[in-house]
């Protein structure tokens, strides 16, 4: 009998037939002999919806009443999926992140787990009971409510399964797996079935959706297994694990960000990385002249960095994209990389790399046609495999 942690998004739990379909898979697992903790969130649209009441109400709401609300959207889903289990003669409880005491830093809107507290957990386990607890939401040592921010479930999931030393962090989306890269702009993305923990924090960091940065690099810390499965489709899905690595060099898989924009501010580099930094704003700089930088940032938050920086923008361009290869050494790809992308008349504004990555900054509109090239190329053809394991994810 193993003790596994689920974690159901709010595509998955989106309406009450959805809800009722993760119950039953759920019950499947507790068919086979385990023991179920259930981590969900908010049904899909439920936080955007509380979002526009409170700005109905203040357009900037005060941090902690904002968090107060948000919170109630996983206490409604944490309600009506315990209710779908004991409906079927599953015994179950559901858990706010308070009432399991999950501890946190004071950070309202966008806090970090310091603990989590197993006792409450371990009693209603003991009891033969699936726990079903509300994601993205904790307590902080003020005893106020408290929310985790952008992919804060799957936080909750990771960290759950790293106090009570799961045997497995299973978290359920609308994909069936870790994909090569996204399959919705390359037909020919594969699924792999195991990746390895430092390709999957490098692609997550580098614009991949199907699992979130800071619940990979929580589950890296803390050595605990991850699985990626579908909500929809039965499948082994991808394990996330600490296998070791192929001693081959080279690209592994590709990772992308879209509708992003470039400007160039007439500021050096050093004086705007911090002031970014503070303000949690996830944009690449890079020095373009000793007195200017380039920054490449999500469109919806250009409105936000207008704000923060003092110097004027020189420069604008709307649509842009980020391409990153992933793998050990791929920076000494860089020349056959740009020059399959000039034979593609591909424009390359920037490249930039490290020992595992290597990004281009091309146009928005060339995007699909540069992941292909760059995923057949260099992730899937066989003289570039050399027959390696494929480490990636879409």
């Amino acid at each position: 009998m193993a003790l596994l942690v689920q974690k159901f998004g709010g595509t998955s739990v989106g309406s009450i037939e959805r809800i009722e379909a993760v119950a039953e898979r759920v019950i499947k697992a507790r068919q086979q002999g385990h023991q179920v903790v259930v981590v969900v969130s908010a049904m899909a649209g439920e936080t955007n919806r509380l979002l526009g009441l409170a700005r109905q109400v203040d357009e900037v709401p005060t941090p902690r009443e904002l968090d107060m609300l948000l919170s109630t959207g996983e206490q409604v889903t944490i309600a009506l999926l315990a209710m779908a289990l004991n409906k079927r003669g599953y015994p179950a409880v559901s858990l706010t992140g308070d009432q399991v005491a999950i501890r946190t830093d004071d950070a309202f809107n966008n806090a970090s787990i310091l603990q989590v507290e197993t006792e409450t957990l371990e009693k209603w386990l003991g009891q033969d009971h699936i726990v079903v607890v509300a994601g993205f939401q904790g307590r902080d040592s003020g005893n106020n409510i408290t929310t985790l921010g952008r992919g804060g479930s799957d936080t909750t999931a990771v960290a759950i399964a790293s106090a009570l030393d799961a045997d497995e962090c299973q978290i359920f989306t609308d994909v069936d797996g870790v994909y090569t890269t996204d399959p919705r702009w390359v037909d020919d993305a594969q699924r792999l079935s195991e990746i390895h923990f430092d390709d999957m924090a490098a692609m997550a960091r580098h614009g991949a959706k199907v699992l979130q940065l800071q619940s990979v690099e929580y589950a890296r810390q803390h050595k605990v297994p991850l699985r990626v499965l579908s909500s929809f489709d039965d499948g082994e899905g991808s394990l996330v694990c600490f296998q070791p690595m192929s001693p081959q060099q080279g690209a592994v898989g590709l990772a992308m960000k879209s509708q992003h924009c470039l400007v160039v501010v007439s500021e050096p580099i050093g004086q705007i990385e911090p002031r970014l930094q503070l303000l949690g704003l996830d944009a690449w700089c890079y020095a373009e002249q000793a007195h200017s930088t380039g920054i490449i940032i999500a469109s919806d938050e250009l409105a936000r960095l207008r704000l923060v920086l003092a110097s004027d923008i020189a420069n604008h361009l709307p649509d842009v994209a980020v391409m990153t290869l992933v793998g050990e050494g791929v920076a000494q790809i860089r020349d056959q990389l740009e020059t399959a992308m000039a034979e593609a008349e591909v424009m390359v504004y920037h490249s930039k790399s490290t020992s595992r990555c290597m990004s281009l900054l091309i146009n928005g509109q060339d995007q699909q046609l540069a992941a292909k090239i760059i995923h057949k190329k260099f992730v899937v053809e066989p003289e570039s495999l050399d027959n390696r394991l494929l480490l990636a994810v879409s």
